[in-house]
């Protein structure tokens, strides 16, 4: 009989309850109590959702992040963060976010570092390692998890981050390396295994997508090792790989001593047939079939014809599941009682995935015959999928088929560009500006929601937008900024809020997915050839710019990132999605000048993410990905100035895609890693300005001056001081204003204090 099984589950609540519930706590006006019971109400409806299947993951669900809480399991915590007497809940929240709770002030510290589980869109808290980093088992979490469910009834697979996985997941600040440090994690790993084992554990999930990136030298032996001495803890290990395929290492993942292997079959079913060969007789062979990343059906009778071969080959040793965790999709599409019903007749969110293996496992145990309904309702999905006159748009294809070479280049190199934008602008040194969104406040989302649901007409809501952005203009000039936003008060996501007005997209009501912590997105779903019908953001962006004489700066989302925070098309190469997006950018970008915007800022803060995870594939993503930024962002004259954001996310090994973006400003995270992104600029010339975020916008807390001077010291000691902005890292909607008026009004007091400095000053 074939099994089936799950590798986490969305733990946010179909409703975001874990959001609110976090948040309340965050704010003082909830109790920890309430929290943890919050945390307990997901959990136990979360795995009565899985009910049907044979292994449901446990330890799967977290307050903020797993990277993170498999540190304190290991009693890996940053010594910052220990607080003498207070509750390790407190100190977990203080390396998440800066500080446990709004009346914990007086315990702020610098957050832990953020960066991109892989190459998704979550956010994983980067372990802290050095020289003397030590290791003492608290199964205490872990354990607590395992009990609820067991006291349920609930057929228990507890889920832990493996050790060369979490040692890679994080980076040593001493010149040490993280490889050293194994002959003192493997312990704790041991008596983690052992102390479930006794705890009456029969599988452990040990997830290693390691296995799935080049291995640097070194670390395909430390598996070797670090594999032997777990071998005989008394649990069986179930060693999950996920996010692409094993390739050079599937050699080494199929002669570790483990009792299961998972393999992402939706973006590595090629390499089952050479791994069948190489499993041991009694071993487990798990196949991600049911894609956790995309909202698609399967193809239920493609994959059949498949499984069906394997199934008799393999027996009970073959089990299902979704490719990785199902935390990057939403909970149920149940939910979604609003959306166009031919759409959703397309669609599987997280139950519907579990949905899907069901029926294939009975279709593999008992005949197709006894799902033969659910089968023909799939097949009939796709075929009209497949037929929709929504996708398919002669028009937009022609559109593309005309593009020329040229649309991709600016009339002129940036050292020609650079003297026009400064006489147009007429900046002065260390300019000043945001990143674009300003705090979306609870006005700004009543408004909204009372236009969505008929309760505001369409003038009501224009005039209360409006409202907003004169607010947060006089703000920005009252504190003396050089480049002003809008602040983006009309937009609920910097993706989503495109997509709506975008055809070939439709956006979800109740798809929300974790970012990380309690920050939730919908990501829309791209289905179609996409056009733009109409300007998006001219009409706001013309309003603030009539408010001021000071620069306002048009606010577009990049092609790329537009792709990388959807749920995208599988029916056609990602590159074609991304020149179509392009296209309909590059109109918006032209019309944002035709109405006398001089800045326009394209945000690519996903480009880094949609890089390959090996090597070999990187060029052929980056010759595409660049490709289109510049075809969105290259139909504009000389003087106008083009900017890009990025933001969490690893650049050194892409700096010269970067470059080859050609934009005149990048504005880029570099708070959280204490500028050391920067020390890469000292091996590479950047050509174009750039500016470093001087403070962490993910954190409540408010920067010093001197932290900000320090900073851009920094930064100037490898980039020209007259090439540097000053500006956060990242957008404010996510803070409230009396975390960003402060913070602002330092970060201009610490542009005044390095003009100041200058031996001379630039002509206005």
């Amino acid at each position: 009989m074939a099994k089936t099984h799950n590798l986490g589950f969305p733990r946010i609540g179909a409703g975001r309850e874990l959001k609110t519930a976090l948040e309340r706590y965050w704010s003082g006006q909830g109790a920890r109590e309430d929290l943890l019971d919050c945390g307990a109400a997901l959990r136990r409806r979360h795995w009565q959702q899985q009910a049907q299947l044979d292994w449901v993951p446990v330890g799967d669900f977290s307050f903020y992040d797993q990277v993170l809480d498999m540190g304190f399991t290991l009693g890996h915590v940053p010594p910052r963060a220990r607080v003498p007497g207070a509750d390790p809940r407190d100190d977990y929240f203080r390396v998440a976010r800066g500080r446990s709770a709004e009346d914990c002030s007086c315990h702020a510290l610098q957050a832990g570092e953020m960066t991109k589980w892989f190459d998704t869109n979550y956010h994983y808290i980067v372990p802290e390692f050095a020289a003397d980093s030590s290791f003492a088992l608290d199964p205490t979490r872990l354990l607590a998890q395992w009990e609820e469910a067991r006291a349920l009834g609930v057929a228990a697979k507890p889920v832990i981050i493996g050790p060369l996985t979490y040692l890679w997941l994080g980076k040593t600040r001493d010149g040490s390396a993280r490889l050293d440090l194994l002959g003192r994690l493997l312990p704790a790993y041991a008596q983690l295994l052992r102390t479930l084992a006794a705890a009456g554990a029969e599988w452990v999930q040990i997830d290693e997508p390691l296995l799935v990136l080049d291995l640097e030298p070194g670390w395909a032996e430390a598996f070797r090792h670090a594999y032997a001495s777990l071998a005989n803890c008394g649990v069986k290990l179930l060693l999950a790989t996920y996010f692409g395929p094993l390739q050079d290492n599937l050699a080494l993942a199929c002669a570790l001593p483990v009792h299961g292997l998972h393999l992402d079959a939706v973006r590595a079913r090629h390499e089952v047939a050479a791994l069948l060969p190489l499993l041991h007789p009694d071993q487990v062979l798990s196949l991600g079939v049911i894609d956790g990343r995309n909202v698609w059906k399967a193809d239920l009778h493609a994959l059949l014809d498949w499984l069906e071969p394997l199934h008799g080959q393999l027996g009970d040793r073959l089990w299902l599941a979704p490719s990785c965790s199902l935390l990057h999709v939403p909970v149920d599409l149940a939910r979604e009682t609003d959306l166009d019903s031919e759409l959703r007749f397309w669609l599987a969110f997280a139950c519907q995935k579990l949905e899907e293996l069901r029926i294939l496992s009975v279709a593999l145990n008992r005949g197709r015959v006894a799902v033969q309904e659910a089968l023909v309702a799939n097949a009939a999905a796709h075929t009209a999928r497949r037929r929709s006159a929504r996708v398919h748009k002669p028009a937009v294809q022609a559109a593309l088929a005309a593009v020329q070479p040229a649309w991709r280049t600016r009339a002129s190199s940036f050292c020609q560009r650079a003297p026009l934008q400064a006489a147009a602008l007429k900046l002065p040194p260390y300019p000043t500006t945001t990143i674009g969104s300003f705090p979306q406040t609870s006005t700004i989302r009543q408004a909204r929601q009372a236009w969505r649901l008929g309760q505001l007409d369409q003038a009501g809501y224009e005039s209360a937008m409006r409202a907003e952005i004169a607010h947060c203009v006089r703000v920005q000039e009252a504190l003396g900024l050089d480049v002003l936003v809008h602040g983006e008060a009309e937009r609920n996501d910097m993706v989503e809020y495109f997509a709506g007005l975008l055809d070939g997209y439709v956006c979800t009501s109740q798809g929300w997915v974790q970012s990380y912590g309690s920050r939730c997105v919908k990501p829309p779903i791209l289905f179609g050839d996409i056009a733009l019908a109409q300007p998006m953001t001219v009409g706001w962006s013309r309003y603030a710019a009539s408010l001021t004489d000071k620069p306002m700066k048009g606010m577009l989302t990049g092609p790329v990132t537009m792709l990388n925070w959807s749920f995208v098309r599988d029916d056609q190469p990602r590159s074609v999605s991304g020149d179509q997006l392009a296209l309909a950018i590059r109109s918006e970008v032209q019309a944002l000048e035709a109405a006398g915007l001089q800045v326009i800022q394209i945000d690519e803060a996903a480009l880094r993410e949609g890089l390959p995870l090996r090597r070999a594939d990187w060029q052929a993503y980056l010759d595409w990905a660049v490709d289109a930024f510049r075809l969105a962002a290259n139909g504009v004259h000389d003087s106008t100035q083009i900017h890009t954001h990025m933001c969490y996310s690893e650049f050194r090994d892409i700096l010269g895609a970067i470059a080859a973006l050609d934009a005149d400003v990048i504005t880029i995270e570099a708070s959280r890693s204490d500028m050391d992104l920067l020390d890469a600029f000292e091996h590479f010339h950047y050509p174009n300005d750039i500016g470093p975020g001087v403070y962490d916008i993910h954190s409540p807390n408010v920067p010093e001056v001197g932290q900000m001077v320090a900073a851009l010291q920094q930064a100037a000691r490898r980039i020209a001081p007259e090439r540097l902005w000053v500006n956060p890292d990242c957008g404010l909607k996510t803070r409230r204003w009396d975390e960003v008026l402060p913070a602002l009004e330092r970060m201009v007091q610490a542009a005044q204090q390095l003009r100041a400095a200058l031996p001379t000053r630039r002509s206005a």
